[in-house]
């Protein structure tokens, strides 16, 4: 029945909804702040717990440096031009010290900044010898009597707290003393607990982080005259030193500021929430230029603050309803005795409807039963072939990795029979030193072959293995020993060419290693008829990748192979001789490790394979 009062409908309507808006706007900042503020508190507590943590791991060493002025061997050598016998007796002094204390190193610069006797004199990259006076820490103790620096070493490139302290005897400097602690067992600690934590130093930049992609940025973006002054003095031994995805919200009380943090790397993952929006809570380190910020991610206050927005909002609706309720029950006593006839007319043509409308519905409701039934088996039909296509998936890929692994297999197997052949020769001569190193080949080759096999166990997807850093020319030289009974009856000549200096690689190396022996197995075939077959293997660095190339002085790749070579089931070969899977799978190796494989004609005649894969750093080492 139409509202007599349509106008008045509408402004209790909005009535109610400026009420119900009100009451959900009110009780979510009430909660908000509430909650914002519970969270400032915790912020504090924290700070304090990691400002002392991070003050009692300096203090651990903090006295080390001024400790070397009581020792006598120490301020002679200093006062002494040259003291060999001196010199190494300090030096395995400051070696026992670093030991036993757990410090990076310790050393020790006369006035001018040599750097006269360190704990790593052993060691090719020691400091002995070298001039610091361009580092602050060495400047600070001679101006002032003592330095805190956190850098990174331009040695080794390794982070870490100097501590220095003058060396004084009679009234006057002699030199310095220097301790390099490692902060990393703090950072491990911090990266479990409830919030991510940094420690950003008098340039902004953060040297301590319980978030590992939050290191060595800053905080604010660096000028060019700034990123100078850092190369000129090497603190970060010229990192790239990116800004921290952070944005600020809102200033809040006690200097607490609402931020954003973005998330750069979607794969790293964290005990706590490392993007979204926190608070900022930041404090001074007491002794330092350093400042401790601690983000305490506000999920759950929101979340908090808007459940209570939506309760509040609730009740506000029932109180809202409640009250047309009333007025319309009010309504209705006034108007029941006036409508009386007027229902009493409508109830025939009321039953009327009722009667008609049942049957439509009844109507309705059955083909609307038909329509869900016809749906359901449609959709058992489609999820029947869907589960068929799954399956005959699932079977094509062990097809193909069954076939894969065969292949694979064939190397090992034929590497397994000449090194047990070559074993029982050896054992025969007497010569049990060569026959275990053939029978400690055979038990890598029988690991390795467990590893092949165990990729069958992974059925759903493809697995790379676990990459790591892999000398080179070590692979090279355990793939041309794998083959070298071959080689020798084939009479073939392996030059094996590398760049001055190691060279290490970011892959598997048994996934590697098995690249190069099909690499070299097919060229040998290649050659084969040949009166002196020869295959050079050369390695390069080329940018952040190495680039291994493997040459024979075969007839060279037709046309047709070219166009084909990377063809699964492809093969140039006889029948039965092989399946065409070898380059396929090489080339899917070579893609996993992040590089490809390539193929071509040399200029000079034959074939040649170039492979490129990503070097690995240092901080690659595992």
């Amino acid at each position: 029945m139409p509202s007599r009062h349509p106008l008045r409908a509408t402004l209790l309507l909005l009535l109610c909804t400026f009420i119900v808006a009100g009451a959900c706007a009110g009780a979510y900042q009430m909660s908000r702040r509430m909650g914002l503020a519970d969270l400032q508190t915790t912020g504090r507590h924290r700070l304090d717990l990691y400002a002392a943590s991070l003050e009692r791991e300096i203090g651990k060493y903090a006295f080390f440096p001024a400790t070397l002025e009581l020792e006598t061997e120490v301020l002679g050598l200093l006062e002494s031009a040259t003291d060999t016998p001196r010199a190494n007796a300090v030096n395995t002094y400051l070696e026992r010290l670093s030991e036993r204390a757990g410090t990076l190193s310790i050393y020790v610069l006369d006035a001018t900044g040599i750097v006269r006797a360190a704990s790593n004199w052993r060691r090719n990259d020691s400091f002995i010898g070298e001039n610091l006076t361009f580092r602050r820490y060495v400047q600070d103790a001679l101006n002032t009597g003592s330095g805190r620096f956190f850098g990174i070493g331009t040695t080794r490139g390794e982070p870490g707290l100097y501590l220095s302290s003058a060396l004084a005897a009679g009234g006057r400097t002699l030199g310095v003393a220097v301790v390099k602690v490692s902060l990393e067992q703090l950072e491990k600690s911090w990266s479990t607990v409830e919030a991510p934590v940094l420690v950003a130093d008098e340039n902004g930049v953060v040297i301590l982080s319980s978030v590992a992609d939050w290191k060595f940025t800053t905080l604010r973006p660096l000028d060019d005259a700034t990123r100078a002054a850092f190369d000129r003095s090497q603190q970060y031994n010229r990192r790239a030193l990116q800004p921290l995805p952070v944005t600020d919200i809102e200033a809040l009380d006690h200097g607490a500021r609402l931020v954003r943090v973005a998330r750069e790397n979607p794969e790293l993952v964290s005990i706590f929430p490392i993007a979204g929006r926190f608070l900022a809570q930041t404090q001074p380190l007491a002794g330092t230029p350093w400042m401790l910020t601690v983000y305490s991610h506000t999920e759950q206050v929101e979340d908090l603050a808007v459940t209570r927005a939506g309760l509040a909002g609730a009740a506000a609706v029932l109180l809202c309803i409640v009250a047309a309720m009333l007025e319309q029950r009010r309504r209705h006593t006034r108007d029941r005795l006036a409508a009386r006839e007027a229902l009493q007319r409508a109830h025939d043509e009321l039953e009327r409807k009722v009667v008609e409308r049942t049957a439509d519905l009844t109507a309705s409701n059955a083909r609307l039963q038909d329509e869900i039934a016809e749906r359901i088996r449609a959709e058992r039909t489609l999820r029947a072939a869907q589960d068929e296509l799954i399956q005959a998936g699932k079977l094509a890929v062990i097809g193909q990795m069954s076939t894969g692994i065969a292949h694979e297999l064939n190397q090992p197997l034929a590497g397994l029979r000449t090194l047990s052949a070559n074993a029982v020769r050896f054992l025969a001569r007497g010569d049990a030193a060569t026959a275990q190193t053939n029978l400690e080949r055979i038990a890598q080759l029988v690991d390795r072959m467990g590893l092949i096999t165990g990729e069958l166990r992974s059925f759903a997807h493809k697995s790379s293995g676990q990459l790591a850093r892999v000398d080179a020319r070590a692979v090279v030289d355990q793939s041309v020993a794998l083959l070298e009974q071959r080689i020798y009856r084939a009479h073939a000549e392996v030059a094996v060419e590398f760049a001055q200096g190691e060279i290490f690689l970011l892959c598997d190396a048994n996934r590697l290693q098995q690249v190069i022996v099909n690499l070299l197995g097919n060229a040998l075939d290649a050659m084969a008829g040949q009166t002196h077959p020869r295959v050079e293997i050369s390695a390069q660095p080329a940018g952040e990748r190495v680039r291994l190339v493997l040459r024979d002085h075969g007839p060279g790749l037709a046309p047709e192979a070219l166009a084909r070579l990377f063809e699964p089931f492809f093969t140039t070969k006889e029948a039965g001789v092989g399946l065409g899977l070898g380059l396929t799978i090489s080339a899917g190796i070579l893609k996993d490790f992040g590089g490809c494989l390539t193929g071509a004609n040399h200029p000079a005649g034959g074939a040649q394979f170039m492979l490129e894969i990503p070097c690995a750093t240092e901080e690659a080492r595992p």
